[in-house]
């Protein structure tokens, strides 16, 4: 929302302003088109002060403009979408890591049932499982919670394996497709159960406050490694979440952290709750369990697909566009789709690709997605470095034409165009 700031000016005119500012609200209410025009030059614009690579600021305002019921280019209902993933693209680090890393800190993930680490995600592997078992002990009965804080062996392995491998290099997780679905992030969300949504969201403000009270930079020890131990909202993602908003446009975050957890934070860029979609947990007698619920004709409890690359379109086009069944998995029609979409990795391709207006793209080298961005097949690609400790340019050219598409069976292929056509080796350029 705007802020009308009280003048000095006449009343006649403060008042005036204040009509030509009503038709810049929020979520798909707009303006009638003829009172929109004559308040056009009130509409918020994205903020000249806040820096942007190139000119991505002017592609944004121009987009935002094109579609917007303040200055009546839009009018109606339904309202045009933007959509927005979470981690280091609204914030610079990860929201559900770093609520992994306070639970284990503060002795919160329990210990699962038989004390039987395979019953906390059907996709980890024996070794795993075996490592897990070894590292944390028996000794804690199943439900109750792990000393972490003090197990430096237990507290290593459960970090290790959020980053997908043993403390040995053995893989975590197999078995899954990997367009829908990633182990380490399902699992990251399962190390949650035996909660109520309500003790989450008590852990997310305690990660919260934590993160952003500490210093830019900052890590922490989570057993014997040192991890981020800060995290940011970028100044200019809010200001331009703000802008959409304010131009009648229905902004959503669509992420691959816990949802209760997302819902905690998404206020800090002005977000209501009921507009967060994140990974959604089965939930029993009130608590988290560890299995999934299931997007486009998935079942709840098959545990298959999460918000995560075709997950992500999926769980976008059930949740915000209403549709049902494997339909929601599919590409929508043009005017159906979001407008906007806003990522920084593979997790975001496909639903950043569905964008018919902007895609805008959070450089952190993730080859498939940097490989669309920069084939700029639409025209319609925006790459902006990470605001914060941007990366450095990719040494080599992406390998677009040979190992970036990621198949369902976690294989490396070619990434195609839409037409079928190849896309060619991209070089980094804008980091």
């Amino acid at each position: 929302m705007r802020d009308v700031r009280r003048t000095t000016m006449a009343a006649v005119v403060s008042l005036l302003a204040a009509m030509a500012l009503a038709g810049c609200g929020s979520g798909g209410s707009g303006a009638e088109p003829d009172a929109a025009k004559q308040g056009a030059t009130q509409c918020r614009k994205l903020d000249p002060s806040l820096t942007w690579y190139g000119d991505v600021r002017q592609k944004l305002q121009a987009a935002i403009d094109a579609h917007s019921s303040c200055t009546g280019t839009i009018s109606g209902s339904p309202a045009p979408v933007a959509i927005f993933d979470w981690d280091n693209t609204v914030v610079k680090n990860d929201i559900g890591y770093g609520t992994n890393y306070w639970m284990l800190r503060n002795d919160k993930v329990l210990q699962p049932a038989n004390q039987d680490w395979k019953t906390t995600d059907r996709y980890m592997t024996d070794a795993a499982a075996a490592a897990l078992k070894t590292a944390c002990g028996t000794d804690v009965p199943a439900g109750e919670p792990l000393k972490t804080s003090t197990n430096t062996t237990c507290a290593d392995e459960i970090v290790a394996i959020l980053d997908d491998k043993t403390r040995a290099g053995q893989p975590a997780f197999a078995g899954y497709d990997s367009r829908r679905l990633i182990g380490s992030y399902s699992w990251g969300t399962a190390l949650s159960a035996g909660y109520t949504a309500d003790q989450l969201a008590e852990f997310a403000n305690a990660t919260k406050k934590d993160n952003l009270g500490a210093a830019e930079g900052a890590t922490q020890t989570v057993g014997s490694q040192q991890v981020d131990g800060y995290i940011r909202v970028y100044p200019q993602i809010k200001d331009l979440i703000g802008t959409l908003q304010a131009n009648g446009i229905d902004t959503w975050i669509v992420s691959a952290s816990p949802e209760p957890i997302v819902k905690v934070w998404a206020g800090e860029v002005g977000v209501d709750a009921n507009h967060v979609v994140g990974v959604r947990s089965v939930y029993e007698n009130g608590k988290q369990t560890a299995h999934l619920q299931g997007c486009g004709g998935v079942p709840d409890g098959d545990d298959s697909v999460m918000t995560y690359v075709d997950g992500k379109r999926c769980w976008a086009n059930q949740a915000i566009f209403g549709v049902k069944g494997p339909a929601a998995f599919e590409q929508l029609p043009s005017e159906r789709r979001q407008m906007l979409a806003a990522g920084d990795s593979v997790t975001d391709v496909t639903f950043v690709g569905d964008a018919t207006a902007v895609h805008l793209v959070i450089n952190r080298n993730k080859s498939e997605l940097m490989c669309r961005a920069y084939d700029n097949a639409d025209g319609k690609w925006l790459i902006n470095p990470m605001f914060i400790a941007p990366n450095k340019p990719h040494a080599d050219p992406y390998p677009c034409s040979t190992t970036a598409f990621t198949k369902s069976d976690g294989s490396s292929a070619p990434l195609r165009r839409d037409d079928g056509s190849l896309v060619p080796d991209q070089k980094d350029t804008v980091s």
